[in-house]
């Protein structure tokens, strides 16, 4: 059986937010022990005092975490300045942690670092990952890539990539009692977990589709052999690229696309600037949503998750949504958290982070996604 408990805490001091989320915990648990959990932070709080009360608590707990840009949960639904905490307990399934660090000198090096650390001692594959991972100072498209190659392209890995709150200074992940950046903390879980998970994002085509020529470092320079900043000019009669139009790119000849905001660009060149790499030579259409689009998308998501869930019950939500999703929505935003809870099953635990890159799988292959809203349920036998 696995137990999932969720404690959330608005209180603006450190000592006293983790205190009252430890708390809630607690009385959820009754006289469980949690075997792993998941810290998710604004980003102005003091992180050592709140993992320093964690571990008075639980000193035997495998813990990940970060900082988000927003944070969720079925107890105050969508907060900022606040703190999440996470704990699994369960006598079927066995969840470890693993660290990987310097991820910008050596992604590559740094998943095989925290998988194997996650692994150790165990035999049998794990049957799930998460992670909240660095995002700033490289490009995390190789984070995933990194940690694919080292699970199995078709290995079912979930998370959101940690956030500072829209300043692009300065994430921080938490490996148990350490605050780390530039890293990729994950949890691994073995044994009989059932899950399941829906995504979606609500944006639709709306130009012809065109031909990524070149691209640079964190750019798309030409599509169909022009600037590409002409696309939009076209399409758009000159509106700036913004991540309220990002662009859908499709690859290997699908019909899916996965999205990639624009956070700039260059009218000299005619260079348009993302947050992370582009490929080359695949297709793209610029896409719109409406607050509306965006919404029904949460809807689509967790329907898909319940649909799909191969038990009877599952024991936890989490939720990974995008900033950008929080910045389009404005006012609106808390509507994500309360779409999913008016569909799960009453009082079941949900927990979540808004994130600088959503990962889950895309046609059975792990992706990093854009303004995407993912929702994964967990459960055992």
């Amino acid at each position: 059986m696995l137990k999932v408990v969720v404690g959330h805490s608005d209180e603006a001091d450190a000592d006293y937010a983790i205190s009252d989320a430890l708390a809630q915990c607690q009385t959820a648990l009754a006289e469980q022990q949690p075997q792993a959990g998941i810290l998710l932070s604004a980003v102005d709080f003091d992180y050592e005092v709140m993992l320093s009360q964690i571990y008075k608590t639980y000193p035997e707990l495998q813990l990940i975490g970060g900082t988000t840009d927003g944070e969720v949960s079925s107890q105050l639904g969508f907060q900022q300045d606040s703190v999440v905490l996470v704990l699994f307990a369960s006598d079927t399934v066995t969840i470890q942690a693993g660290l990987g660090q310097s991820a910008s000198q050596s992604p590559c090096a740094a998943a095989e670092q925290a998988v194997a650390q996650a692994r150790r001692g165990q035999t049998e594959m794990p049957a799930l990952g998460l992670t909240v991972a660095e995002s700033l100072h490289l490009n995390s498209v190789s984070i995933l890539e990194s940690l694919q190659l080292v699970l199995g392209e078709q290995f079912p890995l979930f998370g959101g990539l940690a956030g500072d709150q829209a300043r692009f200074q300065q994430t921080y992940q938490f490996f148990n009692q350490q605050v780390i950046t530039d890293s990729i903390p994950i949890l691994l879980f073995f044994g009989p977990l059932q899950f399941s998970y829906g995504m979606a994002h609500g944006w639709t085509p709306i130009s012809q589709r065109g031909t990524i020529n070149t691209v640079g470092k964190n750019s798309v320079d030409r599509i169909n052999d022009k600037p590409a900043l002409d696309l939009y000019d076209y399409y758009l009669s000159g509106l700036t690229p913004s991540p309220e139009y990002p662009l859908a790119i499709f690859e290997e000849d699908s019909d899916t696309f996965y999205l990639r905001a624009p956070v700039g660009c260059d009218r000299a060149t005619g260079q348009i600037q993302f947050l992370v790499d582009i490929p080359n030579q695949v297709e793209a259409q610029i896409a719109h949503a409406s607050q509306a689009d965006i919404l029904t998308a949460c809807e689509t998501a967790t329907r898909q998750a319940l649909e799909y869930y191969p038990g009877d019950q599952p024991a936890a939500a989490l939720m990974f949504t995008c900033c950008t999703r929080r910045y389009l929505l404005g006012t609106r935003t808390e509507e994500e958290t309360q779409i999913a809870q008016r569909l799960l099953p009453p009082n079941l635990p949900l927990a979540g982070l808004y994130s600088y890159g959503e990962i889950a799988p895309l046609e059975d292959k792990g992706r990093l996604n854009h303004e995407a809203f993912v929702l994964l349920l967990l459960g055992s036998d």
